[in-house]
């Protein structure tokens, strides 16, 4: 499989979620930024008590966009790992792009979020999970379809 179309597939999973959750937390009072500031709290561990609305907090974003963007990268490339030896259809990709989604944010929910970023439950719960959906979902759509069992990672 081409190693970037997965790195592309999981960026734009990332900008397709982001922007979800950004526009919901905006409308809802958080803060567009929100989201960002809440994920950049895992590292700028005084962000941990920053107040909604959340104003835009330039190290605040950087760190979260970053940190928000490798994840989805790193989980987009466990994701092409498990079904790289499958023949999915894309329609096949999609949904298990969503059933893989809607486990992660389960784990980062209820075991990761409240243990090392419990600023994020903040956001708003259902959506939270909604913009997970949209993430696999546009995962399954863009990463490569497997070619069953002779799948192979290549970088060219």
């Amino acid at each position: 499989m081409d190693l970037r179309r997965v790195v592309l597939a999981g960026l734009i999973a990332s900008v397709v979620m982001g922007m979800v959750e950004m526009i919901y937390e905006a409308v809802a009072g958080a803060g567009f930024w929100s989201p960002m500031v809440f994920i950049g709290a895992t590292i700028l561990r005084g962000l941990q008590s920053v107040e909604v609305p959340v104003p835009f907090l330039f190290w605040g974003v950087v760190f979260g966009l970053a940190g928000h963007m490798m994840n989805s990268v790193i989980f987009g490339l466990i994701f092409t790992w498990i079904t790289a030896r499958t023949s999915l259809s894309r329609r096949g990709l999609v949904v298990g792009g969503i059933v893989y989604a809607v486990a992660v944010f389960v784990i980062m929910w209820f075991v990761i979020v409240p243990l090392i970023d419990p600023v994020m439950l903040k956001l708003h719960g259902t959506v939270f999970a909604i913009s997970h959906v949209m993430w696999g979902a546009a995962l399954g759509l863009i990463v490569p379809q497997p070619s069953g069992a002779a799948a192979q990672l290549r970088t060219a």
